[in-house]
């Protein structure tokens, strides 16, 4: 291993290929690709910080857009915490994951 740097970009994009292609494997696919993501990431922070980036910036393109459509920033905020919401739960396998391959590296 002669370069062990990491690309939380490239962690964020196998995170989120490998999830959809094992979507089938409610709990160990988000796992397996919190491990791949975590690992490519380069470390624990790069890992975690790469499985939360795109749950943070789908909340804020739909809080955005919410706002931007009916023009009431409540509507855009109540659209954006809910989106998280629902992301954040459905990612504690994949945070666990990334935890595990960041301690890989």
């Amino acid at each position: 291993m002669a370069d062990n740097e990491g690309s939380i970009l490239m962690g964020m994009i196998w995170m989120a290929v490998i999830s959809l292609l094992l979507f089938w494997l409610p709990l160990l696919g988000p796992l397996l690709a919190g491990i791949v993501g975590g690992r490519t990431a380069g470390g624990v922070g790069a890992g975690l910080l790469a499985a939360v980036l795109p749950a943070l910036a789908l909340s804020g393109l739909l809080f955005l857009m919410g706002t931007a459509l009916t023009g009431l920033p409540v509507i855009g905020l109540i659209a954006g915490a809910g989106v998280f919401v629902l992301i954040a739960v459905q990612m504690v396998p994949l945070l666990i994951g990334a935890f595990i391959g960041g301690l890989l590296t």
